[in-house]
């Protein structure tokens, strides 16, 4: 059984990889922008390509009997039109929420006709890198909606889904909401955050425009969106779901053990 792996070099993908390989599979594809320089392991097929660019895929696409697709709104349809045609059996996409920005993966996926699992993550623990600059100057955050909670997630346990996604059957036609084992406020995050480092940290609330307005020096067009979403979620908490742990057998990583990993992000 031959598994594409999308997005290969990117925070995702790059662990579905490794996450393949511990689990057994011996005939893994990797698509990659510069398979040279990609650091994959030797076991891997490392084929160039991006999603981007829908006419380097055919190649990469024959004799494929599963793929990993990597999130890209722009071209997703005809990739996945590319795929259907390639003769592609199961096709598993990570997006997001349903009926949000990334709704339109979900679509494209199921509108080629392969069998399909929907990964549905939520925010991505690593997102509170939009802290690092901050935290590595000095010990006072200043961000908003401090109590807003959600239930991050690690991108390890997205990988370990996907994967077991792609090996195992049962899953087709399933689509998963994925987040953190715990539902944590913005404020909290910080907290753990500090405690990992061995510092007490500060959180300052921002009213809504100076947040934006922070928030749009880290994200670029996207912060406005960002802070929109913390604004619309006031009252209304991420419940966290253990759909990581009932399909891997393990518990999914916490905030804080993620803060214990990371403390070269925040330094």
């Amino acid at each position: 059984m031959k598994i594409l792996v999308t997005g290969a070099t990117g925070g995702v993908g790059r662990l579905v990889v490794d996450e393949l390989l511990a689990l057994g599979a011996t005939d893994v594809r990797a698509l990659t922008v510069n398979p040279a320089r990609a650091g994959l392991p030797p076991q891997v097929e490392a084929v160039r390509g991006y999603l981007g660019r829908p006419e380097t895929l055919p190649a990469a696409l024959a004799g494929v009997d599963r793929m990993y697709l990597a999130p890209l709104v722009e071209t997703n349809e005809q990739v996945c039109r590319l795929a259907a045609a390639a003769g592609v059996r199961r096709i598993v996409d990570m997006a997001g929420a349903k009926g949000d920005h990334w709704q339109v993966i979900e679509d494209g996926v199921e509108a080629c006709g392969v069998p399909f699992v929907h990964l549905e993550p939520g925010e991505f623990m690593t997102n509170s890198g939009i802290w690092s600059a901050q935290i590595a100057a000095g010990d006072v955050v200043r961000d908003g909606y401090g109590d807003v909670a959600n239930a991050p997630i690690a991108l390890e346990d997205i990988a370990a889904v996907a994967a077991r996604c792609l090996l195992e059957e049962g899953h087709e036609g399933h689509s998963y909401e994925l987040t953190g084992p715990q539902s944590l406020t913005r404020r909290e995050r910080v907290l753990e955050i500090g405690a990992a480092l061995g510092r007490e940290l500060t959180y300052v609330d921002l009213p809504h425009d100076e947040l934006v307005e922070q928030l749009t020096l880290a994200m670029g067009e996207y912060g406005g969106w960002y802070a929109d979403g913390l604004r619309q979620m006031v009252g209304h908490p991420q419940v966290a779901v253990q759909t990581v742990a009932e399909l891997t057998g393990r518990p999914g990583i916490t905030f804080a053990a993620w803060a214990r990993d990371n403390t070269d992000m925040f330094q």
